[in-house]
Formats: C-alpha cells, sequence, structure tokens
C-alpha cells in the first residue's frame, strides 16, 4: 500500500499543491458539517386551550431535548380556553430557553393564545392573521360578562413581564387584557413611545414639549387585536410569512429539517376523553347507584369503576390527578363496597363513599386544592369543577330512578326462553286470597324490598316482592294483588 502511495505521489508534478486542495477539501467538510443542518419541530396550537394541550406541549418539548440547538415554532391556531391550562403552557416555554422558540400564528391567536404566543421568544404572523382580545370573561345568563380588575391584574402583569422579556411595548401588551386603558403613540426624536392616556396628560408641560406626533392607538373601551401589519408596526411581529419555510428563510436559516409534531393516538384519546368526562362521570356514577339498589355485584358495578377509571386515569396523565386524589377516592370505594355487602340499606357508609367519591374526583380535575387569592381565575375553576360532578351526581341518581322505574321492570321480559308452554290460568293460583292475605290488606316492609323481600300483614311474615319500585324497611305497604303463591305489595300513602 505504501509503495504504491509512494509511486501515486511520484506521478503527481505538484504535490504540495495537492496536499494543499486535500486539506482545503477537509477543512471544507468540517465547516459544514460544524454548522449541520437546523432541527425545526413544529408544535401545532389549535383548538381549545385546554390542559391535554398543555400535556401535549410539554412532551413535545421533551421530544425535541435530543436536539439542544433545534428551534421551536409554535403555530398557532386558537380562540382560547383555560387560563390555567395557557399559564402551564407560557411556563414550559419559558423553561425551554436558551433555545429558540418562535410563535407563528397561522390564522389566530386571540385571549389564552396570545399569552402563549407572547411567551415565545420571536413572533411571526401570516397575513391577515390576528392576535390579542385576552380580557378574561365569564357567561352569564345575557351572554358573556367580562370580568372585573382582581382577575384582570394578575394577566396584566403577566403579559407586561412577556413583554419586556421580549422587547415589546409593554403598555401596548397590557390593553389586550383591559379595555378601560387607552393608549397613544408618542414621538421623542427618532424614539417611540406608547403609553397611557391619563399618563401623558400627567406629564410636566417641559416633558411633554418633547414629545410629538400624538395619537391614539388604541381607545378607551376598545380590546387591542391586531392584524399582521398592525403587529409588525408596532413591534410586536418580526416578519410576515406566508409559510414556516418562509419564515426560516426570513430569518437566514437555509438548511433546515423540518419535524411536525402530531399527538399521540393515546393523546388524541385524552383529548376525546377529557371532552367526554361528563357524561362517563353520569354514567359512573349512575351505575354506582344501582348496583347499590341491587343486591350482589354485577355489570353496573364493573360499568361504573370503568367509566370513573377513565376519567381519573386521564386526568392522571395529564398531570393534574396524583397519589392524593387516588386515595381519596380509593377510600369512597371501599365504603360503597361495605354499603353493598356489609351493611343493609343505605346509610352512612353509602353517603360517606359518594362524597369522598366526589371530592376526589374534583380534585383530579384541578392542580390545586385550595384557591389561591392571587389567582382569582382558579375560584371559577373550583366552581366549575363542583358544578361538574355534583351536576353528574344529581343526573346520575335522576337516570338511576328511570331505569329502576320504566326499564329494570321489563328486562324479564326481554329474556329469552325455554318457558314452560302451558300456563296456570286455570288454577287455583288466580285467587285473591293467599297465604291467609288478601287484596287491600295492610302491613309494613319488615325488610328493604328491591324488589322482592318480606312483609308483615296482620301478624304474619310473608314474602313478597313489588311492582319494581324499592320500598325502605318499616314502610307501610298494602297488598296489590295475588297471584298464586306471590303476593305483589306496593306503598301504602300516609
Amino acid at each position: 500500500m505504501n509503495n504504491f502511495l509512494g509511486a501515486f505521489m511520484a506521478k503527481i508534478k505538484y504535490p504540495g499543491l495537492f496536499l494543499l486542495l486535500l486539506v482545503c477539501i477537509f477543512f471544507s467538510n468540517v465547516k459544514v458539517n460544524g454548522q449541520g443542518v437546523k432541527n425545526v419541530y413544529v408544535i401545532p396550537v389549535a383548538g381549545d386551550v385546554e390542559p391535554a394541550m398543555a400535556a401535549f406541549i410539554e412532551r413535545a418539548l421533551n421530544d425535541s431535548r435530543q436536539y439542544q440547538d433545534a428551534l421551536i415554532v409554535l403555530e398557532m391556531s386558537t380562540f382560547g380556553g383555560r387560563v390555567d391550562a395557557a399559564l402551564s403552557i407560557v411556563e414550559t416555554m419559558l423553561a425551554a430557553a436558551p433555545r429558540q422558540t418562535i410563535a407563528f400564528v397561522k390564522d389566530k391567536a386571540i385571549s389564552a393564545g396570545a399569552l402563549i404566543a407572547l411567551s415565545c421568544n420571536r413572533l411571526v404572523m401570516r397575513p391577515n392573521a390576528t392576535i390579542g382580545d385576552c380580557a378574561p370573561i365569564t357567561f352569564a345568563e345575557d351572554g358573556p360578562k367580562m370580568l372585573g380588575e382582581k382577575f384582570q391584574s394578575p394577566l396584566r402583569a403577566k403579559f407586561r413581564t412577556l413583554a419586556r422579556r421580549n422587547g415589546y411595548p409593554a403598555k401596548l401588551a397590557e390593553a389586550m387584557v383591559t379595555a378601560e386603558m387607552e393608549i397613544v403613540r408618542v414621538r421623542r426624536g427618532s424614539e417611540t413611545l406608547y403609553m397611557e392616556a391619563r399618563e401623558y396628560e400627567a406629564l410636566p408641560d417641559k416633558q411633554k414639549q418633547e414629545l410629538f406626533d400624538k395619537k391614539t392607538v388604541v381607545a378607551k373601551d376598545e380590546l387591542l387585536t391586531m392584524d399582521h401589519a398592525e403587529a409588525l408596526a408596532f413591534g410586536f411581529s418580526a416578519h410576515t410569512a406566508d409559510s414556516i419555510e418562509e419564515m426560516l428563510s426570513a430569518l437566514g436559516i437555509e438548511n433546515f429539517v423540518i419535524t411536525r409534531v402530531e399527538q399521540s393516538w393515546s393523546e388524541s384519546m385524552g383529548r376525546f376523553i377529557e371532552g367526554m368526562s361528563p357524561i362517563l362521570l353520569m354514567i359512573g356514577l349512575a351505575a354506582l347507584y344501582l348496583e347499590l339498589k341491587a343486591p350482589g355485584f354485577g355489570v353496573p358495578g364493573i360499568l361504573g369503576i370503568i367509566c370513573l377509571g377513565l376519567v381519573f386515569f386521564n386526568q392522571y396523565l395529564l398531570g393534574l390527578a396524583d397519589y392524593t386524589e387516588f386515595l381519596i377516592i380509593l377510600i369512597g370505594l371501599v365504603f360503597l363496597a361495605m354499603e353493598v355487602f356489609v351493611l343493609p340499606g343505605f346509610g352512612i357508609a353509602g353517603l360517606v363513599g359518594i362524597l369522598a367519591l366526589c371530592v376526589g374526583l374534583v380534585l383530579s380535575f384541578q392542580d390545586f386544592v385550595i384557591p389561591d387569592p392571587n389567582l382569582p381565575w382558579q375560584q371559577g375553576i373550583l366552581l366549575n369543577n363542583l358544578l361538574q360532578v355534583f351536576g353528574a351526581c344529581f343526573l346520575a341518581f335522576c337516570l338511576a330512578l328511570l331505569f329502576l322505574r320504566f326499564v329494570f321492570p321489563k328486562i324479564g321480559r326481554m329474556v329469552e326462553g325455554p318457558y314452560l308452554a302451558a300456563t296456570l290460568a286455570e288454577s287455583h293460583a288466580d285467587s285473591l286470597v293467599s297465604r291467609g292475605v288478601a287484596v287491600g290488606e295492610e302491613g309494613i316492609a319488615y325488610t328493604l324490598l328491591r324488589p322482592s323481600g318480606k312483609v308483615m300483614i296482620a301478624g304474619k311474615l310473608i314474602d313478597a316482592i313489588t311492582d319494581g319500585e324499592f320500598i325502605d324497611k318499616e314502610s307501610p305497604v298494602k297488598v296489590a294483588k295475588v297471584k298464586g303463591n306471590v303476593v305483589v305489595v306496593s306503598r301504602r300513602d300516609a
């Protein structure tokens, strides 16, 4: 091999020039490899801002950490959503530093979406895209209503902090939250300033003389919402681009690979379950109530545990539920099991079990126990969770009663045979008197009738059933009909 190289070099007329060329090629390759390919992670932020979205974005950012210099792009298309979920996403984006993050507003970043967009290092908008209007609102009987200063103040502070971090006009950022702010633009030399109108009026005359070209850019009782041109003029948007590729080219990034992060099947299922949570809660609680009213343990109990388990496990995956909530729910299920298998009737154990179950479910829908006075929206979240869980309890109770009244008595008729072909129509069983009791006689329920049990009539303990209704122990009853050896009773009105 050495002889071959020696002979090859001997044939070269200018070996020094050849070696220099090899060195240049080597260092050229080193430089290109040093620059490498820019990895761009595009994370879609579309639809309602909710805890499932926050968990998805956190997972996507963790996956991108395999490339320390990766560029993170949030592709914004949202009207907003829950404030707590938006703040969680903001903290996730701030923790992504020192990596560069860009909010690319595809068509809209409204309300909580604007807050998320400002948490990125840079903002780029497509033509005709809009951003802004982050006033906290609630929905009343007469439509949406803007919440007061107590809610606006902490949001303004967050917008102000993000604006100063990225070099945006802080007053304009605050005007996205509060409609009472009137913002004017003034110039001082080559510098452009934005301030509240009342701050401008309070300036000494000497300072006012230094300012010129005063213009109102946000009128009072209006929230700042900017299109792509206004965002560019106000200093929020760095560029206007039709696509992410065009945006990267404008930023001077030519050699890049775009990785679009998509939701996994489990994350998509989680968002679906989150939307279906009220219905799953209602079905699960109704099934558990039916299990309490039926002897033994069967299909209703299994269905109830599955529905409630899906809700809780999904909240656990979203990071809202933890072992504390699981322990509370487990205690509730233990008390309900005692009510079904150990204690007769429905009493303290059943009530404690249902209450513990509801408390655990409420806590699993939020990342706090007691609302923080400095975060007033937590009170609204707690109230909403209480209404959701206890509303589901009430609807579950109504659903279970309807099932017991109209469906349960007909289940036997839906079961296929075989049946005996002969009937007892001509037998003595049609007598209105059996076991010494007759139709119309009155007594009390000796045991709980659900729907079968024992009654005490005229000093005699008799097996009896109802037409499907449940009758508590010691309730007054009367004989409704007698069919052979079967005594059918109903509740006697007081």
